[in-house]
């Protein structure tokens, strides 16, 4: 997992933490305690995944014996058992993945090898502090929809990139990649839809 990537992932976690309605100040040790709950969030959300994982890799080594020990009653589990190996190997490398990222947040954080809270503290108070005029110009290319009226995931994911490009003057490319990713990842299939048609409207304001 890239550095800026799992800082923008424990941004979009600890807003959903925080309030985005009226006026109001956050210090720098409450934002770190923010941060945090983040970073236990993801940590318990990467260790439930490698559980499930765990669960799906045992059901399906126990349906490839199964299939093993019918194979000679019927000959259609031949076929079977090709496709459950290959969900099999499938499982495995989704599970290494977990595996090697499972404690890969708090590694990086400790390293030292970048400051990520001083990342997500300035994503975080970027935010909060112009969070009226950051709303207001993402209103301005919802084509006839309010940014209130979406799931909060959706807004701060939005948000993440408007701060990407107008305050950290992150590549717009790289911005608009990077929040589809969140959205894979958080919203639904509705949401990334949205998401995806607003990053376009602002990449054609930006670039005009």
């Amino acid at each position: 997992m890239h550095n800026r990537s799992l800082s923008r992932e424990l941004s979009l976690i600890s807003l959903g933490l925080i309030k985005d309605k009226g006026n109001f100040k956050l210090n720098k040790f409450q934002i770190e305690e923010i941060f945090e709950s983040a970073m236990d969030s993801l940590i318990n959300h990467c260790r439930d995944e490698l559980d499930n994982c765990e669960s799906e890799l045992e059901n399906a080594s126990q349906k490839i014996l199964d299939s093993e020990l019918h194979e000679g009653v019927d000959s259609s589990y031949s076929n079977v058992r090709d496709e459950l190996k290959k969900s099999l190997t499938k499982i495995e490398t989704v599970m290494n993945t977990l595996s090697l990222t499972l404690d890969f947040p708090k590694l990086i954080v400790s390293s030292g090898q970048i400051d990520i809270r001083e990342d997500v503290n300035q994503r975080i108070c970027n935010i909060i502090n112009n969070l009226k005029s950051i709303d207001s110009d993402i209103d301005q290319v919802m084509d006839g929809w309010r940014l209130k009226r979406l799931p909060r995931i959706d807004r701060d994911i939005l948000r993440l990139a408007y701060v990407d490009i107008n305050f950290l003057n992150t590549p717009i490319a790289v911005a608009c990649d990077e929040a589809v990713n969140l959205a894979n990842k958080y919203s639904d299939l509705q949401g990334r839809r949205f998401i995806n048609g607003v990053l376009r409207r602002l990449q054609t304001i930006k670039l005009s």
